[in-house]
């Protein structure tokens, strides 16, 4: 270790505290200053398997004929938002909202704007594509996978 330290400045030693124990000391220092280091852990939706097919063509998914189209479709933990992207991507988004995701109220809907989608429990707003928008929440909303072919959309997790 003598060899390691024979370019740094002896200030570094202080009496029996070593090198090892200042960076280790002050590792820990730093990290006591992180800002999220006393906030609380969001909870985490739970996963669950689950695969629902729908025909896009059904006069109940007429929102999905047009681009930035979203309907509700059952499937999920509370149900999910199926949003149409263009004639070949659509994309399926978990209603539990990711902020405070145990409370009974956190589900996603779609604006009556159409233009984003929102929970109104705690106001987070999110893009149709799930991204965040507004908080409180500081995460996307879960994406499940898609997959059309002809005119049914197959979502699995």
């Amino acid at each position: 270790m003598a060899a390691l330290l024979t370019g740094i400045p002896r200030l570094y030693k202080f009496g029996k505290v070593g090198l090892g124990t200042l960076i280790f000391g002050s590792q820990l220092g730093m990290s006591a200053c992180d800002s999220n280091s006393g906030s609380a852990v969001e909870p985490q939706i739970p996963i669950v398997a689950f695969t629902e097919s729908i025909n896009i063509t059904n006069q109940q998914y007429v929102n999905l004929r047009s681009d930035n189209g979203a309907t509700y479709v059952t499937g999920g933990v509370r149900g999910l938002i199926v949003v149409r992207q263009n004639s070949s991507t659509y994309y399926a988004f978990e209603r539990n909202c990711p902020y405070r995701a145990n409370d009974t109220c956190a589900r996603v809907q779609i604006d009556p704007s159409r233009l984003f989608l929102k929970d109104p429990c705690c106001g987070s707003q999110f893009d149709l594509q799930g991204r965040v928008q507004q908080g409180p929440a500081s995460r996307a909303l879960r994406q499940y996978n898609t997959s059309l072919s002809g005119n049914l959309l197959t979502i699995t997790n």
